[in-house]
């Protein structure tokens, strides 16, 4: 709708123009995007349209304190280090005079704890709208951490593909939700895949300290990354040998403590798709992973969906044997192809026709896994049971309550604090303030708008165990002041300052992106960063202009 601009209002008009073409010329050239998140610390990256030498500001709630980047230049990835496990923090970019928009990531749990919640899908890296609609679909899922199965950049994985084929379309996910990525054999067409290892931070574990392949652990899960295309035999000998991850793979796997264990790479040991089954993955790694007692292994490389029934070796998996299921997750947004012949009788289920990706969770003994087409429909669902151990109770003073203002006159502001005995670190803490009220955090604050008495709820979640603990707020009525109608209010709603923050949903996209763009969500780079005291003055400019 066209709408006229109020003289009164051109001042502001113009303050939010200029606002608009400072902050444009200070747009990051890549949105942060969050690799190597432990329990205790994360590794925000991203790059910058100029020269400059940037903090990220981070805290649970408000971004309170800082790390500055080591380097000076465009490219950063900022170390953020003593974190609380399982919390979730905010956190932006200040670099140049100028920051982003805030954005939310969430630590890993408690090494052990007993739920994750992950997304994983291959095959997805073409910057055009499947991919968008697939990416906005994971987003709403809120998972802890996101798999990714090769062909993250098609279709040379080159510099200019990996940031418009990557991270242009999905910035959105990659910076609020960790990214664990495998190569795929197209990231190798250039330089056999070192533009990705420019572009990623990932754990180096193997003994040549690279990223081709790693493991690491998310609460319960054990996830091993391996690089399919070293072993079969795309790499040089001074990049990746079939042997040597072979080697690590097998001593990874031995000393591996979690009761759940899972492995992902690109080229799939079963399947029925147009490349069908890579039998030197099979034959090579199946023995080593069914040793070990691997519960599910993730692949790509189809553009298709497909789940195995439980194989071992060159078979299925006989009644009362253990065997790994294998999953091809092939849909995140290239062109899907035509299953050849019919189904083999070791494949379960096999489509073709759905864009979509797969949600993990792993509560307790239990992995349920549900393929999830770009409109939220269920294709798959399947689970995986073993038995586990009882984890020890919590102890009867698990959780202790600190309370900053139990009295007070409404409009009451109080304090709350959860001290959690050892046992208990790391563990979610969530608040109901008996008004309606909630919140997260281990020190939250809340505002009893109303007189009454309240019983305050803290409830500390560690995987499946939970521990509560209550407080008491009183608060009164305020006494009425005798200064007649006239007396002004100062709690009316239209006195409060406009927030000078910009949503990052629909800011122009960047240079070199898609033209395919249609999907709804955020199409180019979209931190705009914004100047502090410009917001400033078109806030003070339209508090000035009220009537």
């Amino acid at each position: 709708m066209d709408r006229k601009i109020p003289l009164h209002l051109a001042p502001f008009a113009a303050a939010l123009a200029l606002l608009a073409a400072s902050a444009s010329a200070g747009t990051l050239y890549r949105d942060p995007y969050l690799q190597k998140v432990g329990p205790d610390t994360a590794t925000v990256a991203f790059r910058l349209a100029a020269n400059c030498r940037p903090e990220v500001r981070y805290g649970v709630g408000a971004a309170d304190q800082a790390a500055v980047s080591p380097d000076g230049g465009k490219v950063h990835a900022v170390v953020l280090t003593g974190l609380k496990p399982g919390t979730e923090y905010t956190y932006e970019v200040s670099a140049c005079g100028l920051r982003t928009p805030a954005k939310r990531f969430r630590t890993a749990p408690v090494p052990g704890t007993r739920s994750v919640h992950f997304i994983t899908v291959g095959d997805f890296g073409t910057g055009g709208s499947n991919q968008r609609k697939v990416v906005a679909a994971m987003v709403k899922q809120r998972a802890e951490l996101f798999v990714a199965l090769g062909d993250n950049a098609y279709a040379d994985g080159t510099e200019a593909e990996i940031q418009n084929n990557l991270f242009v379309p999905m910035e959105a996910l990659l910076a609020e939700v960790p990214f664990y990525a495998s190569l795929g054999n197209h990231e190798y067409v250039t330089n056999q895949g070192q533009p990705y290892l420019d572009n990623l931070y990932l754990p180096s574990n193997n003994p040549d300290g690279t990223e081709r392949y790693y493991s690491f652990d998310w609460g319960h899960v054990h996830f091993v990354a391996l690089d399919s295309n070293c072993a079969v035999g795309l790499a040089s000998a001074d990049r990746c040998t079939r042997d040597a991850q072979k080697a690590w793979l097998e001593r990874d796997l031995a000393g591996s403590t979690q009761p759940w264990k899972i492995v992902f790479f690109h080229h799939p040991p079963w399947s029925s798709g147009e490349h069908g089954s890579q039998l030197s993955m099979r034959r090579h790694f199946g023995p080593i992973m069914e040793k070990y007692g691997v519960d599910l292994v993730l692949t790509g490389h189809d553009h298709n969906y497909e789940r195995s029934k439980p194989m071992k070796g060159d078979g299925v998996a006989a009644p009362g044997e253990k065997g790994i299921p294998y999953l091809v997750v092939g849909g995140g947004g290239a062109t899907l192809r035509k299953l050849p012949g019919s189904k083999p009788d070791w494949s379960v289920i096999r489509d073709n026709t759905a864009y979509g990706f797969l949600d993990v969770k792993v509560v307790d003994g239990t992995l349920t896994a549900q393929l999830l087409g770009e409109d939220g429909g269920t294709v798959d669902r399947f689970t995986l049971e073993k038995d586990l151990p009882p984890m020890e109770p919590l102890p009867e003073e698990g959780l202790a309550l600190i309370v900053e203002g139990e009295r007070g006159v409404a409009p009451h502001q109080a304090l709350f604090r959860a001290a959690p005995a050892p046992s208990l670190r790391g563990a979610t803490v969530t608040w109901d303030f008996g008004d309606g009220g909630a919140a997260e955090g281990e020190a939250v604050e809340h505002v009893f708008a109303l007189p009454g008495q309240y019983t305050v709820t803290a409830t500390a979640t560690q995987g499946a165990v939970k521990q509560t603990a209550t407080a008491l707020v009183q608060v009164a009525q305020a006494e009425s002041p005798d200064d007649g109608p006239g007396a002004p209010d100062s709690g009316t709603p239209g006195d409060e300052t406009p927030d000078s923050g910009t949503p990052d949903a629909g800011a122009p996209s960047g240079p070199g992106e898609p033209e395919d763009s249609t999907s709804g969500c955020a199409a180019g780079p979209t931190a705009t960063l914004l100047p502090a005291a410009l917001a400033l003055l078109a806030a003070r400019l339209l508090f000035r202009r009220r009537p």
